[in-house]
């Protein structure tokens, strides 16, 4: 597999329990460049969001610890470098606040995934995270349909696919 944590001591973590998979210290995006990484006290709530991070910041429970200027590459040209010509069969998605921005920018024509795993559901220390709609809809779009739940992450199967199964 290829995974991605933009996180430079969280990358250390992946490298030791698969060092067979692809391991890549950078962001994914909607495009490829620079941009700035909160680095949260509690590491889980690490983002490229600053609406994500301030707001965090706000509620008076979470500090950013650093801001770190991290390269980003977009989902596109990860998976061109990584899969050839085709697709994953998997891909999951938990990007705080920046999942939608990017299922928006991936090439649906030319990297279909069978499964998808994506956060859609609002960060909240209550548990009274939101579903974020926006996501469902893009994907039922694009032909997936939700399989599972888990709550806070939602599991969707390329309908053509599960229909020849």
């Amino acid at each position: 597999g290829v995974n991605i944590e933009p996180d430079p001591q969280l990358i250390a973590g992946f490298t030791e329990k698969r060092p067979r998979d692809v391991n890549l210290n950078i962001g994914i995006g909607d495009s490829t460049g620079i941009l700035e990484f909160f680095v949260m006290n509690v590491r889980t709530l690490n983002t490229f969001s600053s609406t994500e991070a301030r707001q965090l910041e706000a509620s008076g429970k979470f500090r950013i610890e650093q801001v770190l200027p991290i390269p980003v590459r977009s989902v596109n040209d990860v998976l061109a470098e990584h899969f050839g010509r085709s697709a994953p069969d998997f891909i999951s998605l938990d990007v705080e606040g920046l999942d939608l921005q990017i299922l928006r920018s991936l090439d649906f024509a030319r990297w279909r995934p069978k499964v998808l795993c994506v956060e859609t559901i609002t960060y909240s220390d209550r548990g009274a995270g939101e579903k974020i709609p926006e996501i469902a809809a893009l994907l039922q779009e694009q032909g997936y349909f939700p399989f599972a739940d888990t709550y806070v992450n939602t599991i969707f199967v390329d309908r053509s696919v599960w229909q020849r199964a």
